[in-house]
């Protein structure tokens, strides 16, 4: 068998391709790991939840449809 092609090798009659580090590439599963612990993180902690930027003024309660008229 004649030598493999530079950047390859030979795994059981075999032409492999030769490992090479991966620096600087995400996974997709790494990326949906990311996606899912920001998600979880906005549940469970919230992102910075403010008061709205006008003047707080509390809400009148309203009455439901099946409150009595006051007949």
């Amino acid at each position: 068998m004649s030598k493999p092609p530079e950047g390859y090798h030979v795994v059981r009659r075999h032409i492999r391709r030769n490992p090479s580090a991966r620096a600087g590439k995400l996974s997709g599963w790494t990326i949906a790991g990311l996606v899912a612990g920001v998600w979880l993180w906005g549940q469970l902690v919230g992102f910075g939840d403010t008061a709205p930027a006008g003047p707080a003024e509390p809400q009148a309660p309203q009455p439901s449809v099946s409150a009595d008229v006051g007949r």
